[in-house]
Parts: structure tokens; C-alpha cells; sequence
């Protein structure tokens, strides 16, 4: 896919799963420190990090929300994927909270064939209604040359992982975590200010109307693009109209609960 959150192609998908408890942060916030822990080592690049909601069901040990993350990453030259998944694992295993089961996907979207790239988005799409065995995910693995891996407790977080590569890979799930300058915005900016300050694909509210350059965007807290046919769209609604011309917008509250 192909998109300003990703303008250098991802090479490396970083699933991950269960890396918390109820009294800890959540898996999107190990995710951060994940990536930064793996740029500052020299491993290579961030593009982007993605949330995903999976299915909540009584009968999957999970934390009240069941979400797991996708790191979309750019490898340094030299290093191999190998590295990545040693220094990637390493990681969970000393920060991921107490009692959690982390896991730990590494896909090469490049080395999958057709099949394996529909049974890894299929296999997303069904932990998002389904209660999935956990053998499941390392059948998938060794059967389409994923890299999957255990880093505490019963590892539960193998099926997440797994969920969280197929439904980024799927181009139309996910929530946007983490992308260049994404932490940095704030207060308000023009649409124009917005396109040049963070790698946003799009933005529109539910009827498809778009912002023009000029107009402004009240950004308040948090600023999450979803993931919409492999490019990163902010959702927005009016907030005032001139004439029937909007001319300022906030993002939708909760903007992609559905996909987060």
C-alpha cells in the first residue's frame, strides 16, 4: 500500500498483543516505546503504528478492550528481519506488564504470496467476530513463513499479533497511534498546515466533503487518522458554516471507533 504515512514502502509488519494488565497502560502505548526503543538502536525507520480492535468475549483472556497493534516499519540497510524480531521480543519480554502473555508477529509483506497475504487478512478479519483457538495463529505462521514468538506468560497475544499484521495489511482497519509530527499537533492549523506538518492522506466528513486549504481544523487533544483503503483519512465534522460554505471543522469525536 501506498500512502504519505508510508511514503517509503514498509518492508516489516510488527504485530503485537497482550502486552498489559488492567491496572497498566495499554498495548498501544508499549507500542510507542516499542518503536522508539527499535529507531534509537539503529534497527531502521518507523512509518507508522496502527490499533486494531478485536473481538471482547468472555471466552478470550484479554483486557477489557482486546486491542492489539501493528507497527508498519522500514529496515535499515543490513539488517535483517531476524534482529528486528530478536531486539522486538526482547523488548516485550522485559516491559510488557505483570500476568500479560505478550506476542509478537514479523511479516515481510513482500515474501507473502497471494494466498498468504488473503489468509493473513482473513485470519484479521475473523478475530474481529470470532473466538479464535490459539493454535490457530502459529498454524498460520508456519504455514506462510511468519515469524511468531512468546515473550510471557501463556502467550496469548500470538492470535492479536497475528490479527493485527492481516488487518493492516487488509488496507481498512486501524486506528493511527503513531505517525511523524502526529504527537506534536495541537490547539489549530489550517488544512494546509495540517498535510505539510504530518503525512494525512485525506480528510472529509461522512459525506465525503472535504476541507479547502485554507480553512481551519481544531485539532484539540489527540489527532487519529484511520486507515481507509490503504491511506491514512482524518475524519471531521462541520464545527462553523459561512453561507452554507463550512469553513472551520473538528475531527469526529472518537474518529474511528469502529476500526480502533
Amino acid at each position: 500500500m501506498t500512502s504519505r504515512a508510508s511514503s517509503q514502502a514498509a518492508d516489516l509488519l510488527l504485530g503485537i498483543d497482550d502486552t498489559d494488565n488492567p491496572d497498566s497502560r495499554g498495548t498501544g502505548h508499549l507500542c510507542g516505546q516499542l518503536l522508539a526503543h527499535l529507531h534509537t538502536g539503529g534497527l531502521g525507520i518507523p512509518l507508522s503504528a496502527t490499533r486494531h480492535q478485536l473481538l471482547v468475549h468472555s471466552g478470550i483472556p484479554s483486557t477489557s478492550r482486546n486491542r492489539s497493534a501493528c507497527i508498519a516499519w522500514r529496515t535499515a540497510p543490513g539488517i535483517r528481519a531476524a534482529e528486528i524480531a530478536v531486539a522486538a521480543g526482547n523488548f516485550l519480554a522485559r516491559h510488557s506488564a505483570p500476568g500479560s502473555g505478550p506476542g509478537l508477529a514479523v511479516v515481510r509483506p513482500s515474501a507473502l504470496p497471494v494466498a498468504g497475504r488473503a489468509a493473513l487478512v482473513e485470519f484479521g478479519r475473523r478475530a474481529t467476530t470470532e473466538v479464535i483457538p490459539r493454535d490457530r495463529a502459529p498454524q498460520l505462521a508456519q504455514r506462510w513463513g511468519l515469524h511468531l514468538s512468546v515473550h510471557g506468560g501463556t502467550g496469548e497475544g500470538v492470535i492479536g499479533a497475528v490479527a493485527a499484521a492481516g488487518l493492516y495489511l487488509s488496507g481498512n482497519d486501524g486506528l493511527f497511534i503513531w505517525m511523524p509530527g502526529i504527537r506534536d499537533l495541537g490547539g489549530r492549523c489550517s488544512y494546509a498546515e495540517l498535510r505539510a506538518r504530518v503525512p494525512v492522506d485525506d480528510a472529509r466528513d461522512d459525506q465525503g466533503h472535504r476541507p479547502a486549504p485554507h480553512d481551519l481544523i481544531e485539532l484539540g487533544g489527540r489527532v487519529r487518522p484511520v486507515l481507509e483503503d490503504g491511506r491514512a483519512v482524518l475524519l471531521l465534522q462541520p464545527a462553523t458554516t459561512v453561507h452554507g460554505e463550512t469553513t472551520r471543522w473538528i475531527p469526529t469525536p472518537r474518529a474511528g471507533a469502529t476500526h480502533c
